[in-house]
């Protein structure tokens, strides 16, 4: 078979796995996504040689798996494939995890870190950011109520591919897992008061609207951040930051490994 004819093939097999498969964009997302555990059919760059190096450089652990994974296509081609083409020349194809086992993991009885619940928010690029620190504290997962699809392929490029290192998924309110809600809210207890348990739902409310008032009912407890008179607020990922760091400290034990 000859290297046009690879091309091809390549190409037609990427438009049919697209329609339901999880867009990784970028070298950076493509690494996350093979060290967590993703099941990758597809990965095609416009410079193999150049992946392999950034892979030797960053990522000797999964650089293996790249070279055997990747096939060269022209960069013409790449960028005809995505929506817009990653600095690093990579995009790759990875399945959706599976929607009841990422339940599970969030619905367990003892859930050995806390869950993040973004109620309602509106941001693709803040959910992405998100996803990315709630998966290096290590968290057990990040839940979204409303209509923001929490794999959005910007979501997806936001979190770097850290989408498999932690459950994601879209719940109703009334559907959240069971466990003590702590939402943030400037009218509640002063964080540093507060002692988080592992198996805490941690819920934050939208950019602009704040809780919405069927979490707030839900809520256990509201809690606050310490912030300085006069600044209206913090920025949604590094609301999240600080809680969960809270909470790393206060548990005394190390994002997990």
């Amino acid at each position: 078979m000859s290297g046009a004819e690879d091309v091809d093939g390549a190409v037609r097999r990427w438009r049919v796995l697209s329609e339901t498969a999880v867009l990784l964009d970028g070298f950076h997302a493509l690494k996350h996504a093979l060290r967590f555990g993703a099941t990758v059919p597809a990965v095609l760059t416009s410079g193999k040689d150049a992946a392999l190096a950034l892979a030797d450089e960053l990522a000797p652990d999964v650089r293996d798996r790249i070279a055997e994974l990747a096939l060269e296509v022209p960069a013409e081609t790449l960028r005809g494939l995505v929506p817009r083409a990653h600095p690093t020349g990579v995009a790759a194809l990875a399945v959706r995890p599976d929607r009841e086992a990422q339940l599970a993991l969030l619905a367990q009885e003892r859930r050995p870190a806390p869950a993040v619940v973004l109620d309602n928010p509106r941001n693709l690029g803040n959910a992405g950011a998100v996803i990315r620190l709630a998966a290096g504290f290590g968290a057990t997962g990040v839940v979204t109520t409303g209509s923001l699809d929490p794999w959005h392929p910007t979501v997806v490029r936001g979190a770097a591919g850290l989408h498999y290192a932690t459950a994601v998924e879209r719940l109703q309110v009334d559907e959240l897992p069971a466990g003590p809600l702590y939402a943030l809210d400037p009218e509640g207890k002063d964080i540093r008061s507060v002692t988080l348990p592992d198996d805490a739902l941690l819920a934050f409310g939208s950019e602009r609207s704040g809780l919405s008032a069927e979490l707030r009912e839900r809520a256990d407890e509201l809690i606050a951040l310490p912030m300085r008179p006069q600044v209206s607020s913090y920025n949604l990922a590094t609301s999240v930051g600080m809680t969960l760091f809270h909470w790393s400290t206060a548990s005394g034990r190390p994002a997990a490994m």
